[in-house]
């Protein structure tokens, strides 16, 4: 298909009936404007903040009270305030549904599967709140989990947050150097673990782990949720520790009592990726999630009671979080712990069959291995009920938009999405009422003042830039932990426009008024001082058959820097001086002249963090013989050796 037709657009019924278009009816009605179109909304969103936001709260029926004033010190970054007379409770907002199906479906690969409903869910939180109670945990005090996505990792969160409790959870994959990294930051009264996990078809011993951690935390209690080994043995091995169903035997459903907190009250303390540090404690107000979290999931992704929502992440990634919050829509959440390609590259898909998913999130990277996998669940699934397809983690190519309409479905709303941990939610996203092009991400966010500025502070447009926010939002953090005099904030967001979150992405708005992602801003390139985004690369290069994967890194060479482009091939190919020519055509024509690598290198493995996500920092510390300063934050540490001492760069 044609860069210059969409790949999707919305039917005349589809904008009439989307929320966003009720929204921005009964907004024009109250307060008098002509939002008669998308565009028109957002700019509105942004420049009447007090009014939009308002209208959010009252759209989105949030549980609480709202007060009077909506907006003090709006000006300021960081400092505004917003709801600063509201009370509300974020555990009550996700319960409040009167759905009488299910809350909650689990399949933990091919071992284990069950679902809770609405009444089931409510009974947990409510044993699992009495006894957090009863060890004497209330609000400001924080509980930490290491965790997979099972529905007691929900159910725990929600009854921690009901007390006002501030919850943090980590996936069980990560080595106890890098539990003990962040939650021996933020000091758990209460901890929770898994007795094992399954990945990839086999059994993950934690034991060990956890006996280390236990240790160094401390915690008043180590609650061990069965799943995959023998709770009633790892408990005995531990010193102050119980399984979940002794924790909570002594107490009996009943109402949940729900703390009516400030709007900024903490809800969630989460984590940058620590590849260059340890990792910044990043905390996060209960107001300010569910506020944001709800616009982008009622207005952006049209979710309505009873849809089932699917998002294929671990709780170490804010995904997770994200994804919790659409209980608030009362849509049934459709959970999964495990390998997305075991037994094979079809479980998920067999998954949003079997459960009838409307609503299905994951990562560019799955989508490429979809489609380099040679899979077409658009020919092998009935996937009719599917209406929303996002992708986030990395910039999805334009080759991946592509095969989402070609490969699995091709009427379905395909929607790029960037933000980050950092906000907990999204700058720019999907808007149901605008057409879906090739390689863009639709527009920015409702009530997100999004821009891109070049070096001097100035608006560009068709020309990559910085990706800034010139406007407070509510789901800014509150702060970091540990960081009394807010030093490290500040130095994260808004060191380089005063007053202005600069995120670090290194972006571009396209003449669609989309937005086009080319990687971090610490990771472009350089080369004769021209900057390249590493995405413009990846794009072009990880679409041949031959390579899987790849990385690209910037080299200093002869007072410059040269690109150097890491691969990983597929089975059987060998890369020789044909293979070498072909990438660098390949990126020569695709991109420009610039971004051809000065020098191409095979790879078995490419590191990456926990969640995924690709650590090129991490590879250009190695290659320049600077130390890592936190391995732990990678899924795969052991894949860094072959970068430190390659003779080909030298």
């Amino acid at each position: 298909m044609s860069d210059q037709q969409p790949l999707w657009a919305p039917t005349t019924q589809m904008v009439e009936t989307a929320a966003v278009t009720e929204f921005a009816r009964l907004c024009g009605e109250r307060f008098g404007v002509d939002l008669a179109k998308y565009d028109d909304l957002h700019a509105w969103s942004v420049s009447d903040r007090e009014h939009f936001w308002s209208a959010v709260w009252d759209f989105c029926d949030i549980r609480g009270h709202k007060g009077q004033a909506i907006l003090e010190n709006g000006d300021a970054m960081p400092g505004a305030r917003f709801f600063p007379e509201a009370r509300l409770n974020f555990a009550e907002n996700l319960l409040a549904g009167k759905g009488d199906g299910d809350a909650l479906v689990f399949r933990g690969e091919d071992k284990v599967q069950y679902r809770l409903s609405w009444d089931e869910l409510r009974a947990l939180v409510s044993r699992l709140q009495q006894a957090m109670r009863s060890l004497g945990i209330g609000s400001g005090d924080r509980v930490a989990a290491m965790m997979p996505n099972l529905p007691e990792t929900i159910a725990a969160m929600l009854a921690a947050t009901s007390l006002g409790a501030i919850w943090s959870s980590c996936s069980p994959d990560f080595g106890d150097k890098g539990v003990l990294d962040r939650f021996g930051q933020i000091e758990p009264k209460l901890f929770i673990a898994c007795d094992g996990y399954w990945y990839n078809g086999k059994k993950q011993d934690v034991s060990e782990k956890l006996k280390t951690v236990e240790a160094e935390l401390k915690p008043l209690k180590t609650v061990i949720v069965p799943y995959a080994g023998d709770a009633e043995t790892l408990v005995a091995s531990l010193e102050n520790a119980a399984t979940l169903e002794s924790f909570i035997e002594p107490f009996n459903a009943s109402d949940i009592t729900f703390e009516q907190l400030p709007f900024e009250h903490p809800v969630y303390i989460m984590f940058s990726s620590g590849t260059t540090g340890i990792p910044k404690c990043i905390v996060h107000s209960a107001g300010g999630t569910l506020l944001q979290h709800v616009k982008e999931q009622r207005l952006h992704c049209g979710m309505q009671a009873g849809d089932r929502v699917f998002y294929f992440t671990t709780c170490g990634w804010m995904m997770w979080n994200w994804l919790v919050s659409a209980l608030a829509c009362e849509a049934t959440l459709c959970l999964f712990d495990g390998s997305p390609f075991y037994p094979d590259g079809n479980v998920l898909f067999d998954y949003a069959a079997e459960e009838k998913i409307t609503f299905f999130g994951t990562s560019a990277k799955y989508i490429d291995a979809v489609r380099k996998d040679g899979l077409t669940p658009k020919t092998t699934h009935d996937l009719s009920q599917l209406r929303m397809i996002t992708s986030t983690g990395s910039p999805l190519s334009p080759e991946g938009f592509s095969f989402v309409y070609d490969g699995i479905k091709s009427d379905v709303h395909l929607a790029s999405i960037s933000g980050g941990t950092d906000i907990v939610s999204c700058f720019v996203l999907g808007v149901p009422v605008k057409p879906v092009w090739r390689g863009e991400i639709q527009g920015a966010g409702l009530g997100m003042a999004v821009d891109v500025w070049n070096d001097d502070g100035k608006p560009v447009v068709g020309e990559k830039g910085e990706l800034v926010c010139t406007r407070a939002f509510p789901s800014m953090p509150l702060m970091f932990w540990n960081d009394p005099d807010g030093a490290k904030y500040k130095s994260a967001y808004f060191e380089r426009f005063d007053n202005i979150w600069c995120h670090g992405d290194f972006a571009e708005w396209t003449e669609h008024g989309g937005m086009i992602i080319h990687g971090r801003s610490d990771a472009t390139l350089n080369p004769g001082g021209v900057r390249i985004g590493t995405a413009e690369i990846y794009n072009q290069v990880e679409q041949m058959e031959e390579v899987l994967e790849a990385i690209c890194i910037g080299q200093t060479w002869q007072d410059d820097v040269r690109v150097v482009l890491f691969v990983r091939l597929a089975e059987g190919i060998q890369l020789d001086d044909d293979l070498v020519k072909k990438i660098k055509s390949r990126i020569r024509t695709g991109a420009t002249p610039r971004h051809v690598p000065a020098i191409v290198v095979a790879v078995d493995d490419i590191p990456r963090t926990k969640s995924g996500k690709i650590t090129e920092l991490a590879v250009r510390d190695v290659v320049h013989g600077r130390k890592v300063k936190n391995m732990e934050a990678l899924a795969n540490p052991e894949a860094l050796e072959f970068f430190a001492d390659l003779k080909v760069l030298n």
